[in-house]
């Protein structure tokens, strides 16, 4: 027979018992769109990381305030940021400090134990620049705002306190003394603790918030290609009478890692999605073994008039893969579907493999082969009188 005869009569048991037929294709569809879609996501994810350090940039270094060896908080010397830019291949310093004892309060009528986790920094003016921060609402401080009781919002810190847009009118208590909001921060990928923070200029910190002017936390862009030689000297230049009480992080690393973790559990999904597919096959194979008892009477009369084993063996084949090739279209389309639809929720690009969909079709091919395998053997070995006898 030729192909299209194949496919013709291969799709008879479908459009006969199209209920079951569909029943059967939603199984395989369920394993490869979940499959598709773990694989989907994950890479939109990728892409999406891809895109923030692309924009962010990998270059920035942290450098802390660690621990003492009888593990107090350590201190960094107030001119940490002025030694660090020093170093050659740094390209652009920036530092806050924690004024500890400074509490966070949207007015003075809040209990004092209900701080919210808000912490109150001392940040230079270069801050924003430095780590790729952008402000949502207002603007950032300024030579003359640093001076005066101006605070800038953590964009964690704006929820938690209920403002939603900066303005001369809205103020806050950071310390016992009122602060006007003069900005609102967008979430910062690489410095997220400035996420649930209160920023002040360090002028107005030292005189009115009682700051050490200690910092606590420094970043530095520096050089790509050298890199990890600054990262190298960093805790030594930072602190050079203690350069095991500071530690130096590269906050890119830790979205990697992120990253990382998610693609681990993607993996997880992944192989639950190649279970389901396995179920899906077996449904097949429970369908075809039923239509074969169920149609001895019309396989005993095509070979009665002359139909070999081999032709009824490629029909009941044929049907069980046109039958597992509907379920793994429709599994890729939907998988399809739900990447790009949260995708486009998140913000994020959506990308959707070749390898997976194609890898999906073969997969889906294969099980309708395995699947069918058993049942097409069975129904050609049918002798024509044994089945025109069967009631």
């Amino acid at each position: 027979m030729r192909l299209g005869d194949v496919l013709r009569v291969g799709a008879v048991g479908l459009r006969t018992r199209p209920l079951r037929a569909f029943l059967s294709a939603l199984g395989i569809a369920i394993g490869i769109a979940a499959m598709v879609g773990v694989v989907g996501l994950s890479s939109s994810s990728g892409a999406e990381l891809d895109r923030t350090l692309s924009a962010l940039g990998t270059n920035l270094l942290t450098v802390s305030s660690g621990t003492t060896l009888m593990g107090e908080a350590a201190q960094m010397p107030e001119d940490a940021e002025m030694m660090i830019e020093r170093i050659g291949p740094v390209e652009r310093a920036s530092s806050v400090g924690k004024v500890s004892e400074a509490k966070v309060y949207r007015s003075e009528q809040i209990p004092e134990a209900q701080t919210g986790g808000i912490s109150a920094y001392a940040a230079s003016l270069d801050l924003p620049a430095t780590v790729g921060a952008t402000l949502s609402s207002g603007t950032w401080l300024n030579a003359a705002t640093e001076r005066y009781p101006a605070a800038v919002l953590g964009s964690v810190t704006a929820q938690r306190l209920g403002i939603g847009a900066a303005g001369v009118d809205t103020q806050i208590v950071v310390g016992g003394v009122r602060f006007t909001v003069v900005g609102i921060l967008n979430p910062v990928a690489l410095a997220a603790d400035l996420d649930s923070g209160v920023l002040v200029g360090w002028p107005v910190a030292e005189s009115r918030l009682d700051f050490d002017g200690h910092p606590t936390t420094l970043y530095t862009r520096s050089e790509e290609a050298k890199l990890e030689s600054v990262r190298q000297v960093l805790a030594g230049t930072a602190n050079p009478e203690a350069p095991n009480e500071v530690d130096v992080s590269r906050p890119s690393d830790a979205l990697a890692a992120k990253q990382a973790t998610s693609q681990a559990f993607a993996n997880l999904l992944l192989g639950v999605g190649a279970v389901a597919l396995l179920v899906g096959g077996v449904g097949v194979a429970n369908t075809m073994v039923i239509s074969v008892l169920e149609r001895r009477a019309e396989i005993g009369l095509r070979r009665s008039l002359g139909a070999t084993r081999g032709q009824i063996r490629t029909q009941f084949l044929a049907e069980s893969l046109l039958l597992s090739a509907m379920g793994g279209s429709g599994g890729i389309l939907l998988g399809m579907g739900v990447t790009m639809g949260y995708a486009l929720y998140s913000g994020w690009p959506s990308v959707v493999p070749a390898w997976a969909t194609v890898g999906g079709l073969v997969a889906t091919l294969l099980i309708g082969a395995v699947a069918g395998l058993y049942p097409a053997i069975r129904a050609s070995r049918l002798s024509p009188t044994e089945a025109l006898s069967t009631p």
